[in-house]
């Protein structure tokens, strides 16, 4: 395995705080100035139920002596500093319910008349559920290591387990069979594929085991839209589909993976085929934290196109 760059230093917070929503407050990160007349960047993070720390790398677009871009970091309702609701009912957590969150983030920010949104994972097809809609302030947008349909991820997950050892899939089917994908056994099967599929900087960054542990200590959103683990989808987001929208999104996008992402081409190729004004960059070696994995080049690529560079 070769990694490109993954060094980087992650900047200290301008301002953080919590804003009101629905039924309990939204935690968000501020770094850099916002009134600076730079157009900000919105990270949405992934999960379901993932937080913001695994994308912290993403500081680096505030930095002073380099782009000098305000990030915007939060934690999506039901995990991390956000207040958790591990007693709601399932039905609660909805793609409608992130959406409203979004929304209520860039306003009470004042940014929502001009700001940049980048989505990783699961904060890609929030983002992209966000562009079909059309909001008058979004200005370019980022879809990283993002499905464009859940059924085609369960196919791309599919084809990716199948070249796992056989003795790792085997302990993965037995335990999902039998309900008890809560078992140590279970969880070192997953990080096998984790270590091939998800972040191959192993061990990972401090940030990234924070944001797993997160996930591990309250789970109540990942299992109730996702399910216990990456490829075993029984959540509500199962039947998730965005391709017969995708024509609606009208800002330039870009559409980021890596070559052995989790997010296989045949779960990007809608984006790159059905977005009017989009850009599709593979790196080369990453799997589904390129941001992490080739962190350098993927600051550069983003950078360049959110100041409408090629």
């Amino acid at each position: 395995m070769s990694i490109a760059d993954s060094s980087y230093r992650i900047l200290p917070p301008t301002l953080d705080g919590r804003i009101p929503f629905a039924d309990g407050e939204t935690w968000f990160r501020v770094t850099g100035d916002l009134s600076s007349g730079v157009t900000p960047l919105v990270v949405a993070h992934g999960g379901p139920g993932a937080t913001h720390q695994y994308l912290l790398s993403l500081t680096a677009f505030a930095d002073p002596d380099g782009p000098a871009r305000p990030v915007v970091h939060y934690d999506q309702l039901g995990c991390g500093n956000s207040t958790h609701l591990p007693d709601a009912d399932p039905s609660y957590w909805t793609v409608e319910l992130f959406l409203a969150e979004l929304d209520n983030l860039v306003t009470l920010l004042g940014i929502a008349d001009n700001y940049h949104l980048l989505g990783q994972s699961w904060g890609g097809m929030l983002a992209a559920e966000h562009a079909v809609r059309r909001p008058a302030g979004l200005r370019r947008l980022v879809i990283a290591n993002s499905p464009a349909s859940m059924p085609l991820w369960l196919e791309a997950a599919a084809s990716l387990r199948a070249g796992l050892p056989p003795v790792i899939d085997q302990t993965l089917r037995s335990h999902e069979e039998a309900g008890t994908t809560d078992s140590p056994e279970y969880e070192a099967a997953m990080t096998t594929f984790y270590d091939r599929q998800v972040c191959r900087v192993v061990p990972n960054p401090p940030e990234v085991r924070a944001a797993f542990a997160a996930l591990e200590e309250d789970p109540t959103v990942y299992h109730t839209m996702n399910g216990p683990s990456e490829f075993h989808v029984v959540g509500s987001l199962r039947d998730w589909s965005i391709v017969d929208r995708l024509a609606n999104i009208d800002v330039p996008t870009l559409v980021i993976s890596g070559v052995y992402d989790e997010a296989a081409p045949v779960t990007v190729i809608p984006y790159a085929k059905l977005i009017p004004d989009v850009r599709w960059e593979v790196f080369e070696y990453s799997s589904h934290m390129p941001h992490v994995e080739e962190h350098s080049l993927y600051v550069s690529m983003v950078e360049s196109f959110l100041r409408g560079r090629d």
